[in-house]
């Protein structure tokens, strides 16, 4: 067990409740002593952060683990365990995999499939958890990709793997309004096609390689274009009802991705139909993203934590708040006037 992973279970197991507890209080052993600073939400609620690791709210039902950014490891062996423990802290705080899982693994080809599928290995070696893996690349017939680059990868990855053949590209140069990205449409037809194929290979969980940064710039992007305060699940039933998506590199900055497969050497493929394309608000987003995290280094990582901690009755959907209910009534905290 990682020292991190054993100042979070002290954390949990033997710490008094909030209002017993020491604010500079110290847990762990000598490998693990850690500072715990109090933070206090504005509704009251009392939060603790472990400086320079997790902060968790230990209030609540469920503790919230959010990796904060931390100096990169530039050996391999110290960054692999620094993700490895994020990929199993996600595992466990969403129950992503299970005995019996049979797991279809989606390779692009790009930095993140490439870690996914390294890091699910190596869960399927050391987790007590017994699950299969097989890696899947869909080839929607892009010209000039070269596919055996990724498939020699894979026949020497160690576990098996599936071609999908089916040329989406071509569907979506034709079904293609002038002035919109291929994107959306690409997506569609992609994800029906890899939610048949789990079927056909009997697999129940399809696992994708959307990381930290990924789920905030779908955060941002709903919330700026679509209207919605909607982000990336870490565990997703299908609206099929019969497979289940995870991503299990919830909690792993992009960085420590593109560094690690810059370790690997990877023989990294770019999907140069979306890089061809001017208007891309993800790439925007992204954009945005990485300069607000180079001046606010604990945004993005706060980001996380908010959809991991929402309060409904702050805001405006009456789907969740009954404020008929509430009319003349004094709420707790009142934030109407700042």
């Amino acid at each position: 067990m990682s020292p991190n992973l054993q100042v979070l279970d002290a954390a949990s197991a033997a710490i008094a409740p909030p209002t017993a507890l020491d604010p500079m209080a110290r847990v762990g052993g000598a490998n693990t002593v850690q500072t715990l600073r109090s933070l206090r939400d504005d509704d009251g609620s009392e939060a603790f952060e472990i400086e320079n690791d997790f902060s968790f709210d230990l209030s609540g039902p469920h503790q919230i683990a959010v990796p904060k950014r931390q100096q990169i490891p530039q050996d391999p062996a110290n960054l692999e365990r620094r993700i490895s423990h994020l990929f199993t802290r996600a595992s466990k705080d969403f129950q992503l995999l299970q005995a019996g899982d049979k797991v279809m693994v989606c390779m692009s080809g790009g930095k993140d499939s490439y870690g996914l599928l390294h890091f699910m290995q190596r869960a399927q070696k050391h987790s007590p958890i017994k699950f299969d893996v097989i890696a899947v690349h869909l080839d929607q017939g892009h010209p000039g990709f070269p596919l055996h680059t990724l498939e020699d990868y894979l026949r020497n990855s160690g576990s098996p793997y599936e071609i999908v053949h089916s040329h989406t590209y071509a569907i979506v140069m034709e079904k293609l309004e002038p002035g919109k990205t291929t994107c959306s449409l690409c997506s569609r037809l992609r994800r029906g096609i890899l939610y048949d194929t789990a079927k056909r290979l009997g697999c129940n969980k399809i696992a994708l390689g959307h990381h930290r940064d990924d789920m905030a710039a779908t955060l941002l992007l709903n919330l700026f274009f679509c209207g919605q305060l909607k982000a990336m699940p870490a565990k997703l039933r299908a609206d099929d009802g019969i497979n289940t998506v995870i991503r299990p590199l919830a909690y792993v900055p992009e960085a420590m991705l593109v560094k690690w497969a810059q370790l690997q050497k990877y023989p990294l493929i770019p999907c140069n139909l979306c890089s061809r394309q001017p208007d891309l608000k993800r790439a925007q987003m992204n954009t945005l993203l990485a300069d607000i995290d180079r001046r606010y280094p604990s945004a993005l990582p706060s980001a996380l934590h908010a959809v991991q901690n929402v309060k409904p009755r702050f805001l405006l959907d009456r789907n969740l708040y009954d404020f008929e209910a509430t009319a003349g009534a004094a709420d707790r905290d009142d934030d109407a006037f700042g």
